[in-house]
């Protein structure tokens, strides 16, 4: 029974690695391993939130090579940020800086507050020892074992089999599958699968459906800038202080996200309301024209071009970080962009 299990389950450890390109160190995120960023960004001098674009569009490696600091990621996939500035304005032990990563569409528009709600609001419970001690074993093993990628398992694949679903009922082609890879820290990247697998890349980009819905009414707009304008006050009324930052998004899904909420009626209307500072990546010159494969995330070489242009800019808007006198080089979009691609 040993050796039945030994060979099986290298049988699937190798095609895990060769034929699906999974990798070893690749480390599943969670409600618990969230929750333990929470409760490190309380004594963190730069903590970052937001959704899944700030997420995977900033490499702390780059942001600490600039800075000397290595901010704490508290970003949740699929979750409007909102919810994670309100949950920082109501936390008395947060002092720091606070980067608000934002996708428009969602922050202003979005019905509900996302997946990560729960996660959010019951964060304190998630430190039970055997959560705890099921986290740890997890990231253990999965140091050694790409097979056990969640994206991956047996229960997620299997309905992927099935293409005759009835008509008008989802199919798991809807859902958004594997695009991200978390390394220590909470440190997604673009998984680069999604950018070398044309039919992994089709099926992304046709999960975000265009970015498509109906336009932000005027009146929530109001109440989420007088909301923000509220945390902000409360954060920065004991010590801390908050910069937006709006990571790119490609054509494709920008046309319909301005149609959703302009930039002047969503994104600058915000700035002014809460009287505070953003970086929109329009504004950058250097983060013109990046890689983003499944048009709403960036690749992970064009992450630290990004990364590397608002962080240069963060530390003109605020005296609560320097960039270093060794900080290397800026880098630019021929940092990660083919010549050829970047030329058309």
């Amino acid at each position: 029974m040993f050796v039945a299990v030994t060979l099986l389950m290298s049988a699937w450890e190798w095609n895990a690695r060769t034929n699906i390109g999974l990798r070893a160190g690749d480390i599943d995120d969670s409600a618990q391993a969230w929750a333990e960023a929470r409760r490190a960004a309380d004594h963190a001098q730069v903590a970052i939130i937001g959704d899944s674009r700030i997420l995977f569009d900033t490499d702390q490696a780059r942001f600490q090579q600039l800075t000397g600091v290595r901010p704490v990621q508290a970003s949740f996939v699929g979750t409007n940020s909102r919810l994670l500035l309100y949950n920082f304005a109501n936390d008395r032990n947060f002092h720091g800086l606070l980067i608000v990563g934002m996708a428009d569409v969602m922050y202003f528009g979005m019905p509900g507050l996302g997946v990560g709600a729960p996660a959010v609001r019951n964060y304190a419970k998630n430190d039970k020892p055997s959560q705890l001690s099921g986290l740890y074993i997890d990231r253990w093993l999965q140091n050694y074992l790409a097979f056990m990628d969640s994206d991956y398992r047996l229960s997620k694949m299997v309905p992927k089999l099935d293409h005759g679903w009835r008509k008008g009922v989802d199919s798991p082609y809807e859902d958004v599958w594997k695009i991200s890879e978390t390394f220590p820290g909470r440190q997604y990247f673009m998984w680069s699968q999604i950018q070398t697998n044309k039919y992994l890349q089709a099926h992304a980009r046709h999960a975000w459906n265009g970015f498509k819905g109906p336009p932000v009414p005027p009146s929530l707009a109001d109440k989420v800038i007088a909301r923000s304008a509220e945390a902000v006050r409360r954060i920065r009324a004991r010590g801390g202080d908050v910069i937006f930052i709006r990571p790119p998004s490609a054509p494709e899904l920008r046309v319909n996200e301005q149609q959703r909420i302009p930039k002047a009626l969503g994104w600058d209307r915000l700035l002014v309301g809460a009287n505070a500072k953003g970086i929109h990546a329009d504004d950058l010159p250097q983060a013109q024209n990046l890689e983003l494969p499944e048009y709403s995330h960036l690749s992970r070489k064009c992450a630290a071009v990004f990364t590397d242009a608002y962080v240069r800019r963060l530390v003109q808007l605020t005296s609560r970080l320097k960039l270093r006198a060794d900080a290397p080089p800026p880098l630019s979009t021929a940092d990660c962009v083919p010549q050829t691609i970047a030329s058309l």
